[in-house]
């Protein structure tokens, strides 16, 4: 039988998440005219998502769009450009199997082409590329969607030389602040001025028109950041919720997912804290990237039952919004 992520996800648990935070985050709704809060359950057993998405080779970095039917990835895979290519894959349904992933030849090149990331509205897609034509051993570069609904992609553009540096950019992750109008790009980097091997970094901008948008100097974000090596993260909608990969010390595995909370959307990011088992493992997890109702969690892992080196998985969590109490 299917793993239904709909029907998982649509079970309600209301108490402490697996990693031991109780994630109550303020919202409002337009709907009900009052603030809500967001209550989420513990993460479900990981589940592989099988072929056509998995193979022998490195399979990693998913993103999945808003409606649930197309699903963007990395991978190492034959019938690409070259190195790390991204892929899409679609299906009719959340419940359907997925099609067979098509190489997204427009994005990619000889070079590695990998960890895709949108801005809400999904017409916008940053990623990471070393090809020629950036500013360092690695850049941020952005595309557009060529039409509207359509998973049609225009020649991408290098973010500069303010964003990027001489060092490496790499896995971007969005997130808007729609009440302050602030659209804010984290990254991992590994220029100097750090404090370990990769930190992560954030970029902001206001401007509406993120085409043309001016994305300032990258900001050591260090609460986020460790000694090892801190790369890819992914930002719940309400901002409130960060996962990060890490390697840094005290994990369960090489390299696992880490968590932050934060109570205002203006306040800095609690200490990372391990969520532990079983959304990590004793293998290699991470690149974890959230559905758009926060639900389910898309990462990688090297774990056993997998099909080649790294493979997409995926865990569901209970989420429901509760009137906040006054």
């Amino acid at each position: 039988m299917r793993h239904s992520e709909r029907a998982t996800s649509a079970r309600w648990i209301f108490f402490l998440t697996s990693f031991g935070l109780c994630c109550f985050a303020g919202t409002w709704s337009a709907e009900t005219g009052q603030s809500t809060e967001l209550v989420v359950g513990p993460w479900s057993a990981p589940v592989n998502v099988g072929p056509p998405l998995n193979t022998q080779y490195n399979d990693m970095y998913a993103v999945l769009t808003k409606r649930g039917l197309s699903i963007y990835f990395s991978s190492d895979r034959p019938g690409g450009l070259g190195g790390d290519d991204l892929w899409i894959s679609r299906r009719e349904s959340p419940d359907a199997a997925w099609g067979a992933p098509v190489n997204l030849t427009i994005l990619n090149s000889p070079f590695a082409d990998s960890l895709a990331v949108f801005d809400t509205s999904e017409n916008i897609m940053y990623f990471h590329s070393d090809r020629p034509g950036g500013c360092g051993r690695g850049d941020l570069w952005m595309s557009r969607r060529a039409r509207p609904s359509r998973d049609e992609w225009s020649v991408p553009v290098n973010l500069g030389c303010i964003v990027n540096t001489a060092f490496v950019e790499i896995a971007p992750a969005f997130y808007a602040n729609d009440d302050l109008g602030l659209k804010t790009l984290y990254f991992g980097s590994n220029r100097p001025g750090g404090i370990g091997d990769f930190d992560i970094y954030e970029t902001t901008t206001t401007d509406e028109n993120l085409e043309t948008a001016f994305f300032g100097p990258g900001v050591l974000v260090p609460e986020l950041s460790s000694p090892g090596r801190d790369t890819r993260t992914f930002v719940r909608r309400d901002g409130r919720e960060i996962f990060i990969t890490s390697d840094r010390a005290d994990g369960v595995g090489g390299l696992d997912m880490w968590v932050a909370m934060r109570q205002n959307t203006s306040d800095p990011w609690s200490t990372p804290i391990n969520p532990g088992e079983p959304l990590n493992s004793t293998a290699a997890d991470g690149s974890p990237a959230l559905s758009r109702d926060g639900g389910t969690l898309y990462f990688f892992s090297t774990r056993a039952g997998g099909y080649g080196g790294r493979d997409i998985w995926f865990t569901v969590r209970p989420v429901r919004r509760l009137p906040r109490a006054n």
